[in-house]
């Protein structure tokens, strides 16, 4: 495959496996991988690269499960000269422009440094364009609270920027075409003292770390919440229809198959406890659905993303 794909600056890597990249570590090989070196690169590759191709854009992978038999598309990942932070405008502003390949963590903390409020970005797992595509959460904020729009590139090779009121995002979801990618967003947050913002992003870590397995491998929430909305982290919050409160119910916190956990810490946390794979890790996360909805005749529906074919001898 790799002799038919464009000519690139940056790097292309064919038969590239995936496992590495992702938090939970598996997953089997991608066709090529492709590491833009900037914009107008990863616009001509897309322009020139075959329509019948797939493209997979992909972040940290901290949401996400490649199937051990990989994945037949070329995956794009962008890196350096994706990743900057700034403030728009002069210093007293309250926008923070982002790279789609910044760690959500790190806007939080830049913007917190600059004033603007976008707190709620501190312990959200993985990069922003993830964060955009999946309109990411917590703490009963979410980026659809705070995105002005999106900065993007078609499966054309077009760059476009596109309002977040057009993105129709909603819990966990959005209308991001397929095989766009997300190059930059732009966040609008309050005014804030930096040292209160900074308080604050301490005390929601240490939350965080108390009630999740922060040390172990997982990609954060498995199930969105049947609530359709995240946590609120406030004293009225109820649990009723919470992800994990369904599983506990169901007696599967703890439950295990092959290397795979679903946390005893968090029952809505899928663990590599080590040797798992990823059909480990789907088939358990797919005998808790059933389960669950045997018991409580509740659908639980994935937040993370599965994506590629099983291995050959799966079937």
């Amino acid at each position: 495959m790799i002799d038919t794909l464009p000519p690139v600056r940056g790097r292309l890597t064919p038969d590239r496996p995936l496992s590495d990249l992702t938090w939970l570590r598996v997953g089997g090989p991608a066709d090529a991988l492709f590491q833009p070196a900037d914009l107008a690169d990863l616009q001509d590759f897309l322009a020139a690269l075959p329509s019948g191709v797939p493209v997979f854009p992909m972040g940290v992978g901290s949401n996400l499960i490649v199937r051990d038999g990989g994945l037949r598309a070329v995956v794009i990942r962008l890196g350096r000269g994706f990743n900057g932070i700034a403030v728009e405008g002069d210093g007293e502003g309250t926008r923070i422009v982002a790279g789609a390949a910044a760690l959500d963590a790190h806007v939080a903390r830049k913007a917190a440094e600059a004033g603007i409020d976008l707190t709620f970005l501190r312990t959200i797992p993985g990069s922003v364009g993830g964060a955009v595509r999946m309109n990411a959460g917590c703490y009963g904020t979410y980026v659809a609270d705070h995105l002005v729009e999106v900065r993007a590139v078609t499966r054309a090779g077009e760059a476009v920027t596109i309002p977040a009121a057009d993105l129709n995002l909603r819990y966990r979801q959005s209308d991001l075409p397929e095989g766009w990618v997300v190059t930059a967003a732009v966040f609008e947050g309050p005014r804030g003292a930096p040292d209160a913002l900074a308080q604050r992003m301490e005390d929601q870590l240490r939350k965080r770390d108390e009630t999740q397995p922060t040390k172990d491998r997982t990609a954060g929430s498995t199930f969105r919440n049947p609530a359709g909305f995240s946590s609120t982290g406030k004293a009225d919050d109820s649990h009723e229809l919470k992800a994990w409160k369904v599983i506990d119910d169901a007696g599967l916190r703890g439950a295990t198959r092959g290397g795979a956990q679903m946390s005893p810490k968090h029952s809505n946390f899928l663990v590599n406890t080590g040797q798992a794979t990823a059909a480990d890790l789907e088939g358990l996360g797919e005998e808790v659905r059933k389960r669950v909805f045997q018991h409580s005749g509740i659908e639980l529906h994935w937040e993370i993303m599965r994506v590629g074919e099983p291995a050959k001898d799966q079937g």
